[in-house]
């Protein structure tokens, strides 16, 4: 199956719809007056489709096994046509289009084998999924080309050149897949001073203000001391999210002090000083957060 670990749990939502198309008024008739011989049609193919859509994984080996927390099976017919309509609900990793789909499927089949007795001529057609919602993809094709970005390390020993760096570059490279142009990069020792000097001097060309590093609880760990006193909008949640959903993955999450907010008009990142936790990091918040500037944009007008 495809890995889905570097994904976070977020509300998701798919509507599927099938089609059985019968050949004569009177099945429609029988089914919509409950007097098809094997039982009531719609109770039965309703039990099927919610069975279909909570065994999706146990027939479609790619799929993950998830939590369906809600399944709305209904029904209507148009002339020979009994339209079926499957949403399913659920907060996950990934989302849940096939499982509405094969609840639709399993539907369908249902149907075509409780009215084949009495009705030879009937199909089972446009099985399709009508809308999905949720997780990133609606995020997916958000633009922000007037997102310009500054990353800043903030370390002794790669200051020093004793070290070299990957947590920056990893962020940069982070951004570079979002379309986002780093116009800065910058290596600071670990000290306020020269944080903050440095800081002060890159929240006025670019929009966002990444730092890597120091946000441990070493004694030369100081970026949040840097940083806090200058944040106009501290925004807690961004940080909250970053440590939930590295706690999730690792035991030491927790012991980061990172902050995050607002600078004048720049927004202004604090992650860990490792690859994996710039990574990390990134991959909880971005590109949601990237929603701050359409909300700005908005402001503005």
């Amino acid at each position: 199956m495809v890995n889905i670990t570097k994904k976070s749990n977020s509300l998701r939502i798919a509507i599927a719809t099938a089609t059985v198309t019968v050949s004569k008024q009177e099945t429609i008739d029988a089914v919509l007056q409950r007097k098809v011989p094997k039982g009531d049609v719609f109770e039965f193919a309703r039990a099927a489709g919610l069975f279909g859509v909570k065994r999706t994984s146990d027939m479609i080996p790619d799929c993950h096994p998830l939590p369906i927390e809600f399944t709305s099976i209904t029904f209507d017919t148009s002339g020979l046509d009994i339209i079926i309509m499957v949403e399913v609900h659920t907060i996950y990793k990934t989302g849940v289009e096939v499982e509405a789909m094969h609840g639709a499927s399993i539907t369908a089949l249902t149907m075509y084998d409780m009215l084949k007795p009495i009705d030879k001529g009937i199909e089972i057609n446009s099985i399709r999924l009508l809308e999905k919602s949720g997780g990133k993809s609606g995020l997916k094709n958000l633009e922000f080309p007037e997102i310009k970005a500054a990353v800043i390390v903030c370390s002794d020993s790669v200051f020093r050149k004793q070290a070299e760096d990957k947590s920056g570059k990893a962020a940069m490279s982070k951004l570079k897949l979002l379309g986002i142009e780093t116009l800065s990069y910058e290596v600071v020792p670990d000290d306020i001073v020269a944080i903050r000097k440095v800081v002060n001097s890159l929240c006025k060309t670019n929009q966002i203000v990444i730092l890597t590093g120091g946000t441990g609880l070493s004694p030369r760990d100081v970026t949040p001391e840097a940083i806090t006193p200058l944040l106009d909008r501290k925004i807690d949640g961004v940080m909250e999210t970053v440590r939930r959903y590295g706690q999730e993955r690792m035991p030491y999450a927790m012991l980061s002090r990172g902050v995050a907010g607002f600078i004048g008009e720049a927004l202004v990142i604090t992650l860990p000083g490792s690859k994996n936790g710039v990574e990390e990091s990134m991959d909880a918040i971005f590109p949601q957060i990237l929603h701050l500037f359409k909300i700005n944009k908005g402001q503005k007008h």
